[in-house]
């Protein structure tokens, strides 16, 4: 998709011209759709020097706020911070929270194109980033720039191997990584830094958390407008989503037949529960045959026979 653009116009302040023996730069921060780059063309590695008291350098002959710390080249450019391992990009956004301080301690001075809220702090003082960033950000930063000057760490060495990298021998960002591996051998200290080396060994997924459009804040709406808001939104989305078929009662399922076997079985078992009582009505059948024959053997008395009676009519 094509690249939109917003250039800006950088004056030409008095001993901000870059010096003869270095080549031009074109400066130009833009929006690249769908992902968020910041695009500096800087045709030649940049002359770097050390800001006093502080492990950073800064690009003096450079129109742009561009520093060099532990490893990576930071690019204040648009209100936001862009961090990249190569003098020319590509950049990748960096949120505000994960900055290392070390670079938000840089005096105001050597911002060489300053934003307009730089204006009335002191030269000698880091900017206020606090006041800028918000309450959040500062409760998050308690003590940023309350440091032991004495125990700053020493400036990571430059990589002066990209000198060689220039125009048409620029690395495209698939083999930056690789040549970065092989010649520069130095192992960042921050752990904020080794985290955005570790991104952009993975570009896309990083572009796409964190160099993404950047977030936008929500408008102010009408309080009736806000209730209101839920309910349609559930409708939009009862309307989205496809009708459900109705459901068919599923016709029950007949009963088969049981299997002769389980019938047999049946059979058995209720031949068995009536075999007690078959038994015990034989039992009884046979105590009864038992006791016939003895009342059949007992003699009966014998009958007493009665004298013949005399006639009446006496003869």
């Amino acid at each position: 998709m094509r690249s939109r653009y917003l250039l800006l116009a950088w004056p030409l302040l008095a001993g901000l011209a870059p010096p003869a023996t270095q080549a031009a730069v074109d400066i130009s921060v833009g929006i690249s759709v769908p992902g968020v780059q910041i695009g500096i063309h800087v045709p030649a590695y940049p002359e770097l020097q050390p800001v006093p008291d502080y492990p950073v350098y800064y690009a003096p002959g450079l129109p742009a706020n561009y520093f060099f710390y532990d490893g990576l080249y930071w690019v204040y450019a648009n209100d936001t911070w862009y961090s990249s391992s190569w003098y020319n990009g590509p950049w990748y956004r960096v949120e505000p929270a994960v900055v290392p301080v070390f670079v938000l301690r840089v005096p105001v001075r050597y911002y060489r194109v300053p934003p307009p809220y730089f204006r009335g702090w002191a030269p000698a003082e880091p900017p206020r980033w606090g006041s800028h960033w918000g309450p959040q950000w500062e409760a998050q930063h308690r003590g940023w720039n309350q440091w032991d000057r004495r125990a700053a760490p020493p400036p990571a060495p430059l990589p002066a191997y990209q000198r060689q990298y220039v125009g048409d021998r620029y690395p495209a960002r698939e083999q930056q990584h690789a040549i970065r591996e092989q010649r520069y051998h130095f192992e960042p200290r921050d752990a904020q830094v080794r985290e955005r080396l570790a991104a952009e060994a993975h570009p896309d997924t990083e572009r796409d958390r964190r160099g993404a459009v950047p977030r936008q804040r929500p408008q102010a709406q009408p309080r009736g407008q806000q209730e209101r808001q839920p309910a349609q939104e559930r409708q939009a989305r009862e309307r989205e989503q496809p009708a459900q078929p109705r459901q068919q009662p599923q016709p029950q399922a007949r009963q088969t037949p049981q299997p002769r076997e389980q019938q047999e079985q049946r059979q058995q078992q209720a031949m068995q529960e009536r075999q007690p009582q078959q038994a015990r009505e034989q039992q009884r059948a046979e105590r009864h045959d038992a006791e016939r024959p003895r009342a059949q053997k007992q003699p009966h008395p014998p009958e007493r026979s009665e004298p013949p009676r005399e006639s009446s009519n006496g003869g």
